[in-house]
């Protein structure tokens, strides 16, 4: 969620963990709709203890009703439960604060449907695909043991209170985004965010890199693209002509290993929302409902899709993918290419920019003589203690100028490429400086207006919306007014 990802709040450059980002902690928590059953008598707990060596007697009771959402005893423990069963340390993590954080998810997902905010059923149904075949890949196909750590007694049951989960974490997220959708900030804002932090506390940097690579990808012959879109026509006559499963053949065909598991069923696809690639995008809202399009290529490979239902402005869809086979000679061919471009580079005969442009297959880096751009902070540098290990794996070695042994590498377009790389530039561990970390700055002070906005947001929502505390839980001492006695 958005705001899970900017739960650390800059004052003055300490950093205070907000209750909300335990949220992102765990694969996912459970919630109930039960009747409202009285509060049990308990030993008080203290809002500073730590969730540690706590007995937990009571009885399953409501510790909070948000709205239209109840907070069962229940769930804190599950929440816990599944932190602690993936292995996070929950030290100086005290029970009041995970309680806020579910009091939270509560507060939007309420508003969320007092907003009207739309929600996906297919989404969320993938969703719970994806979920219950990630723990079975954990537990080796062991339903029985699912059920019983989740203490369900059938799958259709753990489904079920798996899809309310993430139908509550998803009007959650949508509500977040509405709030903060419309936050910007100035550069004159940027500057008084950094000019109120005392010198004595702006945050020191960690040494950066500027990396560069020049990407050799070998070519796929014109047959191996005719057979697969052959394999495809084939596939889509069979369906049309025979009665075959389009979801089956996606099933045990399809080389896209997010939607194969589901038959190639993809999250629903809206005009106004584009997710998909252009040409992917191009034919599915041009076909009708119930159609099976001729096969066509993306970056990705070669694609049919099955329009299976129109709702409006959004399309349910499934798709077959294939790629087509690389041939040894195109392999070899394009790792003789890579070590020919190193020697040039090394002997001095064209620096490692000039051999990008002119030799790299890379489009979103060649122009730029191979230098990679951080996702994060859309610069070239990348902070070396929160670069991609895959890269630092690759680079940890290079002194600044050296070029890298030809690398075997692969990405979700390309199952084989060559690469080189380089380090062309180095900045040491430094204070915050203005001009030189712009946009690193920039991103705190557009995080740090953004939770003040949310911040605004739930104080207001608070006060509009029926909220009871119970027991114990009205002795924590929590950021919000949950008990409203502001």
């Amino acid at each position: 969620m958005i705001l899970q990802k900017m739960q650390l709040k800059t004052i003055n450059f300490r950093y205070i963990t907000s209750t909300a980002a335990f949220c992102c902690m765990f694969f996912f928590g459970f919630v109930h709709s039960q009747e409202i059953i009285p509060d049990e008598e308990t030993p008080k707990i203290k809002a500073k203890d730590s969730i540690v060596n706590q007995t937990r007697i009571k009885a399953d009771g409501v510790a909070a009703v948000v709205g239209d959402y109840i907070v069962l005893e229940s769930d804190l423990d599950r929440e816990i439960a599944q932190l602690e069963a993936q292995g996070a340390d929950l030290s100086g993590i005290t029970r009041c604060e995970l309680f806020g954080s579910l009091l939270e998810k509560k507060l939007y997902a309420h508003q969320a449907v007092q907003d009207s905010v739309i929600v996906n059923e297919l989404y969320i149904q993938s969703l719970v695909e994806q979920q219950i075949q990630g723990i079975m890949a954990q537990t080796n196909g062991d339903m029985q043991g699912m059920l019983e750590f989740y203490k369900k007694d059938s799958e259709e049951a753990l489904r079920e209170e798996m899809y309310e989960i993430n139908k509550n974490n998803y009007l959650a997220q949508e509500m977040q985004t509405k709030v903060i959708k419309d936050v910007e900030i100035t550069p004159e804002e940027v500057r008084t965010f950094f000019n109120d932090i005392p010198e004595d506390e702006r945050p020191t940097f960690g040494t950066e890199l500027k990396v560069a690579q020049i990407v050799v990808i070998p070519e796929v012959t014109e047959e191996a693209k005719q057979e697969v879109i052959e394999r495809l026509k084939g596939y889509k006559k069979d369906v049309e002509e025979n009665g075959a499963s389009f979801t089956t053949k996606a099933l045990f065909y399809s080389e896209d290993t997010g939607s194969k598991n589901n038959g190639g069923l993809l999250p629903t696809m809206n005009r106004k929302q584009p997710r998909m690639v252009k040409e992917f995008r191009d034919v599915a809202f041009n076909m009708q409902e119930g159609e099976i399009s001729e096969p066509f290529e993306t970056d990705f490979g070669y694609h049919i899709i099955y329009l299976e239902k129109i709702r409006g402005q959004e399309y349910d869809v499934r798709h077959i993918l294939l790629r087509p086979k690389l041939t040894a000679e195109a392999i070899q061919k394009a790792k003789d290419e890579i070590d020919m471009v190193r020697e040039k580079i090394v002997d001095g005969s064209i620096s490692f920019a000039e051999a990008a442009r002119e030799f790299s297959d890379e489009k979103e880096t060649k122009y730029e003589g191979g230098q990679l751009t951080n996702p994060t902070t859309q610069d070239f540098n990348f902070e070396l203690t929160k670069m991609d290990t895959e890269m630092y794996t690759q680079i940890q070695d290079l002194k600044d100028g050296e070029v890298s042994p030809v690398i075997q590498d692969e990405d979700r377009i390309n199952r084989i490429k060559f690469k080189i790389m380089t380090v062309t530039d180095r900045i040491n561990d430094h204070k915050a400086d203005y001009s030189r970390d712009y946009l690193k700055i920039k991103e705190l002070a557009l995080q740090d207006k953004q939770i003040k906005a949310i911040e605004k947001w739930q104080k207001e929502t608070i006060a509009e919306t029926y909220i009871k505390i119970n027991g114990e839980y009205r002795d924590c001492d929590y950021q919000s007014n949950w008990l409203k006695t502001q």
